[in-house]
């Protein structure tokens, strides 16, 4: 027996054009957020970064390769944009992240059960896989100059992982219990 709630194919309609009505609101709310994003003040980048490529070592303005815009994900700036973290930051229960000081850090007692997830989950302890977090930063290239133009963390990605925007429109939505993925350099050979 279903335990959502059903109806006719008309009770449908009628939902579907008041769920509509909301969507062209979140659209046009998504709208005026980007515009604001775009707003944001620029920082100049005084670090020089250094990158790996197939090409050999490039630096951040090397990696714009004739655009004027660059969107980059956390592992290329790590702690310099609170996406890494050192182990003392951890070992204080001070890290930074999605612009707030927090403790990512177990209860004391759960370490063993968080633990027994990571190594289950992503093949590592849960503070080697908590020190680096998701996040996306944004660059332009201007007159030579770098500038960071934006960041984002946690929930803030959901819009760029596409996948979850499909998941959103799914009958059961994400289904999901607790953290569930890894990292593509963490997967099986097989």
């Amino acid at each position: 027996m279903t335990s959502h709630k059903t109806g006719t194919r008309e009770e449908w309609l009628a939902a579907r054009l008041d769920l509509l009505e909301a969507e062209k609101a979140l659209t046009r709310r998504t709208d005026d957020v980007a515009w604001q994003r775009q707003e944001l003040p620029w920082v100049s980048i005084g670090k020089q970064y250094r990158f790996d490529t197939d090409e050999g070592s490039a630096s951040l303005a090397d990696l714009f390769q004739g655009r004027s815009q660059l969107l980059v994900d956390h592992f290329m700036v790590g702690p310099d944009f609170q996406v890494g973290h050192t182990k003392q930051d951890w070992d204080a229960g001070a890290v930074e992240y999605n612009f707030r000081v927090s403790d990512l850090r177990p209860a004391a007692g759960e370490e063993g059960s968080w633990n027994v997830w990571a190594e289950a989950t992503v093949s590592t302890d849960w503070e080697t896989y908590r020190r680096e977090a998701p996040g996306i930063s944004a660059f332009a290239l201007e007159d030579g100059v770098v500038y960071h133009t934006y960041s984002a963390y946690a929930r803030g990605l959901d819009a760029v992982w596409g996948m979850y925007q499909w998941l959103d429109r799914a009958p059961l939505g994400r289904n999901e219990t607790g953290l569930w993925w890894r990292r593509h350099d963490e997967y099986d050979s097989d």
